[in-house]
């Protein structure tokens, strides 16, 4: 009887869902199911407006996934659920939400649904800036050592900024919330009805390490005495590596995705860092490369660095015997998308429609014929403030050269090359402060899809970009994670060489192009240290900003 193995990938605007063949690594059936709520940045669902820089979403969407996705994927390759070993989940993260005592998400409860603080904040929710930089500031001052950990910085993007928010706007919400949880962590619970939290959620974005556990009881008494003993209540102390497994489906789980009761769920991962094994990064001298809605970027080590600004590092978390390094971009396809749907002229779009392709296509083959700086432009890759290695969701987005002959297509390639030149800042900082980058891989849709971007990237950086061969890296990696929870395979490793697929090509710099694209690197870093360190203007703007 064949073996298959299932990994869900909950991503920003739906979850995925791939069947893997746990033998050959074929990726047997695929099903994909949007998010009914999506985003909720503008308002609830009962109407009510949510203020700048908010972004919420439903629990009830996660359970849709399970229930729609899993499903199918057996139906389509006509595969009894008794064949399935193992199922693993990867998440957006840190997308976190309170829970009552019953493991309820508060917003689910009538009393609720009306309080956003009830909701699930997903990871690219930056109104708890201000939280982040008096947590920042007390850490320093306190001398704490975990802040090292972080590149010296928390992120408003991860769990401790967040919570201190509801604490500070909310304090009736953090008095009923149980728990404090990932939202990959509250599935986990879900379909097993066992609490376990996953040593990459909580290591990367809840300041928790395996030495020493979150930061002291004293730190949070100092950052607000309501704080006290939330270590232990509610912030869980079941946190675990990523060589221990979720649990196994009860009767609960096993109805909400037709799979056999008793099977084994992998401990939830990241969605970047479960992809690591399906890019066949398993070990040092490699960066991982996904670019998506945002990008991330990480590197295995197995000494201990500390690198200025970048996520943090997690031991074992991610790959067995390493430390991994996170850094990442706070916006990439979400700033195309962006300048598509706000800025693009409708004979733009008439003209898209005609030929029946899409505004992203049209732009490309008109953007590609430019040479580098053949624009005339220059811009910073801001739109979503900045995640590394400034660590400021205040900043935003600048384009410098526009005249009235610049057209959209100028526009559009100077968004992709911004978003190359802060991929090259990441890479500096990591090989400034001792982690080897090496070569390049890159998984995600746009970057098999996207042959000028990615050409971009490799004459930006002047280095060869290798391309994975799949289109589902964070799905494939989950599914890796349950092979292994399933006793398919002994370990990760074991499960990366036997399932991960062949790249499909490889990108290589071009070294006219890298020429000058170093000297436009060169002034943007001049834009770059200004108007991140030296000029506030761009927090000022923030702070007026009402939309």
């Amino acid at each position: 009887m064949k073996q298959y193995v299932i990994g869900l990938d909950y991503g920003t605007l739906s979850g995925r869902c791939v069947l893997v063949d746990a033998e050959s690594g074929e990726e047997v059936a695929e099903s994909v199911l949007e998010y009914a709520h999506g985003v909720m940045d503008e308002t609830l669902p009962d109407g009510q407006k949510l203020p700048p820089q908010w972004a919420l979403q439903h629990p009830q969407d996660y359970l849709d996934v399970l229930s729609v996705t899993v499903p199918d994927v057996l139906k389509k390759a006509n595969v009894a659920p008794e064949c399935v070993r193992g199922m693993g989940i990867d998440f957006t993260a840190c997308t976190i939400l309170p829970l009552d005592a019953d493991g309820t998400p508060l917003c689910l409860l009538p009393e609720w649904e009306h309080e956003k603080h009830a909701y699930v904040k997903l990871w690219k929710h930056h109104a708890a800036q201000g939280q982040a930089d008096r947590i920042n500031d007390l850490a320093h001052r306190r001398g704490e050592d975990w802040i090292d950990s972080y590149g010296g910085k928390l992120s408003s993007e991860f769990a401790l900024p967040k919570i201190l928010q509801i604490l500070e706007e909310a304090p009736e919400v953090y008095r009923a919330a149980e728990r404090f949880t990932e939202a990959s962590d509250w599935l986990s619970l879900v379909l097993t009805g066992e609490e376990t939290h996953s040593a990459v959620f909580a290591g990367y974005k809840a300041a928790w390490n395996a030495e020493s556990g979150y930061p002291s009881n004293g730190f949070f008494r100092a950052l607000d005495s309501r704080l006290d003993g939330i270590v232990g209540s509610k912030l869980s102390l079941k946190v675990f590596g990523a060589d221990r497994i979720a649990g196994h489906l009860n009767a609960h789980g096993a109805h909400l995705t037709g799979l056999p009761e008793g099977m084994p769920l992998a401990l939830p991962m990241i969605d970047g860092h479960a992809a690591m094994p399906a890019l066949r990064v398993t070990g040092e001298g490699e960066m991982m490369l996904i670019v998506g809605t945002s990008s991330c970027q990480m590197v295995n080590l197995r000494e201990k660095r500390l690198v200025r600004g970048i996520c943090g590092y997690v031991k074992d978390g991610v790959i067995p015997g390493y430390y991994t390094y996170e850094a990442g971009q706070a916006g990439v396809g979400d700033i195309f998308d962006w300048f598509v749907k706000t800025c693009v002229p409708a004979a733009y779009a008439e003209e898209a429609k005609a030929r029946g392709i899409s505004l992203h296509k049209l732009l490309r083959e008109k953007a590609a014929p430019r040479k580098p700086g053949e624009s005339g432009l220059l811009a910073l890759d801001w739109w979503n403030g900045n995640r590394n290695v400034l660590g400021n969701s205040k900043l935003s987005g600048m384009i410098l050269g526009m005249t009235l002959t610049t057209k959209p297509e100028d526009i559009y390639r100077a968004l992709i090359e911004a978003t190359a030149y802060g991929l090259r800042v990441i890479a500096e900082r990591y090989e400034s402060d001792g982690v080897a980058v090496g070569s390049i891989v890159a998984g995600g849709g746009i970057a098999q899809k996207d042959t000028m971007m990615m050409q971009i990237y490799a004459d930006v950086l002047g280095r060869p970009i290798r391309i994975a061969g799949t289109t589902q890296a964070g799905a494939l990696g989950s599914a890796m994670y349950a092979s292994v929870a399933g006793g398919v395979y002994p370990d990760i490793q074991s499960a990366a060489a036997h399932l991960a697929k062949p790249d499909i090509g490889t990108y290589t710099p071009d070294a006219e192009s890298h020429r000058i694209y170093s000297g436009l690197y060169a002034e943007y870093k001049k834009l770059y240290d200004y108007f991140g360190c030296e000029n506030t203007v761009m927090e000022q703007l923030s702070g007026m900003r009402q939309g």
